[in-house]
């Protein structure tokens, strides 16, 4: 409850809701001692599995969670998109997002919303009260939709996200250090705004989790060398949250959710790599860095995470594959991709997607082909440099993971038994008590 709600003795319900970027269940499940308030929050409350989105990687969840609609109505795909009728991509923002996010409609409502480090929100709404953009903001300055909420954010020393590049070394001190320091400034600006700020729906996102996860879930897999840091990391993340728990009153609903799980990495699978050496992508010279960069007979290609495109006739600028023999090339493209194995010898594709089974919307035109879901510790990439093998292994040693997000809650009559990522929005409204007149693809998961 923000400061004026309480002078003026507002009973109407609220809503708190803290994403937590890319944490597993099984994290939180197989260590209670670590996670002494989420757990706490299952028992008291409601906690369980919350399934992702085809694909899971963060650039497509957070529009999804914040419009409760899939990619074919948000616009937004992965962390490259494709430009309609062009080979030409862009990384995705808060501007491409073509569905009404879930603060929009709060605040259509006459309630207010006070919206911090959400990824792929830039530039900050102006409709909101307060905002501050995530991941993919350039910078503090132009993240922030106010000089004030500026200035206050730079006495926390307030930064938009870990810095990963520290993550590349291997000595990870650094990079703790700063995931650390990332994590405290997070929840200072939360605290201080979830008690000056006038708000019926709070919503912030940790987003160093995702990053903590990225270099260091091989080490807490495998017992390695930063096993110990990475759960004192999280320890310290859930305090923080029972710090925030503690501090919000009866009328008031904490949701702390996960957008997609995570596991161990053990081989980036350079995708397009292996379209070309399968003979289905080639490009016009040696000399080739990106999508514009392919070949007329190029029958196929693939953009990250994990999404394959066929290069149709009408569709693509130089498309080859025509609409007669389209199902034809794609099922033989689904068996090429189902007999690819790793080193391990195990089958890298765990389901193989048709995009129009989880696309639908007034925004499918550049919606892929094919989606993979990935077994375990195969990462797909999709560069377009050129890579000397389909398998090579980075700096990362987790990886996003599509089964094992999560959400916890304070209200104890959410049923979780099938929940994804698209009932978040229209159970936050539905706990808010707002109505729209939407269909969304998920449901409020508030029992009736």
């Amino acid at each position: 409850m923000g400061l004026f709600d309480r002078l003026r003795g507002d009973d109407a319900g609220r809503v708190v809701f803290l994403g937590i970027d890319g944490v597993p269940l099984d994290l939180v499940e197989d260590h209670p001692d670590v996670f002494e308030n989420l757990t706490d929050i299952a028992e008291t409350g409601s906690g369980g599995r919350l399934e992702s989105i085809v694909p899971p990687e963060s650039s497509a969840c957070w529009p999804s969670l914040t419009t409760g609609v899939n990619p074919g109505e948000t616009g937004v795909y992965g962390f490259q998109d494709r430009e309609v009728d062009s080979y030409e991509t862009y990384v995705p923002l808060g501007r491409h997002v073509k569905a009404t996010r879930l603060w929009d409609r709060v605040t259509d409502a006459g309630r207010d919303a006070t919206v911090l480090n959400v990824p792929v929100t830039f530039p900050p709404s102006t409709r909101v009260q307060r905002m501050v953009s995530g991941f993919l903001s350039p910078d503090l300055e132009s993240a922030a939709s106010d000089e004030s909420l500026r200035a206050t954010l730079d006495d926390f020393d307030y930064r938009i996200d870990v810095n990963a590049k520290l993550g590349h070394d291997d000595d990870k001190t650094d990079f703790i250090e700063n995931a650390h320091a990332t994590l405290d400034a997070r929840y200072d600006a939360f605290s201080h705004y979830l008690a000056q700020d006038d708000w019926d729906l709070f919503f912030g996102v940790f987003m160093s989790t995702d990053r903590v996860n990225h270099f260091l879930f091989g080490d807490y897999a495998n017992d390695g060398e930063y096993a110990e840091e990475f759960l004192e990391f999280y320890r310290t993340l859930d305090e923080y949250v029972g710090e925030i728990r503690d501090s919000l009153d009866e009328d008031t609903t904490l949701i702390v959710a996960s957008d997609h799980g995570f596991t161990e990495l053990t081989h980036e699978v350079n995708c397009n790599e292996f379209l070309a050496e399968e003979g289905w992508l080639s490009y016009e010279d040696d000399d080739h860095d990106s999508l514009s960069d392919i070949d007329d007979d190029a029958r196929a290609y693939s953009l990250i995470p994990g999404r394959f495109y066929l290069n149709v006739e009408g569709r693509e600028p130089n498309g080859v594959v025509s609409e007669s023999e389209y199902e034809a090339v794609r099922e033989e493209l689904i068996s090429d991709l189902e007999s690819l194995t790793g080193p391990d010898g195990r089958q890298v594709c765990r389901r193989i997607v048709k995009g129009e089974t989880v696309f639908d919307g007034a925004h499918d035109e550049i919606a892929p082909d094919l989606v993979v879901i990935p077994a375990d510790g195969f990462d797909l990439k999709s560069g377009f440099g050129g890579k000397d093998a389909v398998f090579t292994q980075g700096p990362r040693n987790g990886m996003h993971k599509f089964e094992n997000s999560l959400l916890y809650s304070t209200e104890a009559d959410l049923d979780l038994s099938d929940a994804n990522l698209f009932d978040v929005t229209p159970t936050v409204l539905d706990l808010l008590d707002v109505d729209v007149d939407v269909d969304f693809d998920g449901e409020s998961l508030l029992a009736e």
